[in-house]
């Protein structure tokens, strides 16, 4: 795929173009909407195969491969009136919005796929669940970390309700380090110690010969001081309405 449309360049927008890009010898034709202007004129400025298009309609008609990445809310208004011709393969990464609503509203026969990029997508390292299945997006993907392909959409459902669970992850970190300064620690070096010690959680968790629930216990000592917090604090109360909020994020998003 050489001629990649993205139509919303926005956190993820620029993320998928920094990975297809940056340290790339051959990078692709990328065409970006003017949405985000400022980030489509720094990443146009930064990379000489991304270029501004008058509009999403140009979008569409320079590229073989086109990206919705606008926000669920916007997308009456991004994509009223797109002509989408049925060679153009079709990939929406906008939550919650199904496939047959984005035939419906682009009026094309045209391949369409879901999935579900994260910003780590910028380093090469997102798995990206798609659906249905399609050589040329997992091929894309497939660039960016990996491609994890799904069936139907409500196992997509899925993935998308835990991919909420990022910036609960980082307010975690946040409530971690807040808690160390008020004990005396100063900011800075409560900040930089957490940061690397979930960074070595990350790195642990590149070693896929072992499960979540194997690495937990392999980090763990009987009665030791990770036991009593999990099991004082991430107690069956504090998992079950963890899992409530889930439940409700996908009924939701059906």
């Amino acid at each position: 795929m050489q001629r990649i449309g993205i139509i919303g360049v926005g956190e993820i927008g620029r993320a998928l173009v920094d990975g297809l890009c940056d340290g790339v010898e051959e990078r692709p034709e990328i065409y970006l909407s003017p949405r985000g202007a400022r980030t489509a004129a720094e990443l146009s400025k930064r990379y000489p195969t991304v270029h501004v298009c008058a509009d999403n309609q140009d979008v569409v008609n320079r590229s073989e491969l086109v990206i919705l990445a606008v926000r669920s809310q916007d997308r009456v208004e991004a994509l009223a009136g797109l002509r989408v011709g049925g060679d153009r393969v079709i990939v929406s990464v906008m939550t919650g919005v199904a496939i047959s609503e984005l035939r419906r509203t682009l009026g094309t026969d045209a391949p369409v796929v879901r999935a579900i990029p994260l910003p780590s997508a910028r380093e090469r390292l997102s798995v990206t669940v798609t659906c249905p299945s399609h050589p040329v997006v997992d091929d894309l993907f497939g660039g960016l970390g990996g491609t994890l392909p799904v069936a139907d959409e409500a196992i997509l459902n899925v993935f998308q309700a835990l991919t909420a669970t990022l910036t609960t992850h980082y307010r975690y970190l946040a409530t971690l380090a807040d808690w160390a300064a008020r004990q005396g620690i100063p900011a800075e070096g409560a900040d930089r110690y957490i940061r690397g010690l979930f960074q070595g959680v990350g790195r642990a968790l590149g070693d896929d010969t072992r499960s979540l629930q194997q690495l937990a216990g392999d980090h763990e000592t009987p009665k030791g001081l990770n036991e009593r917090l999990r099991t004082t604090w991430f107690d069956p109360a504090n998992a079950e309405a963890l899992t409530k909020a889930l439940d409700a994020l996908l009924a939701d998003l059906k």
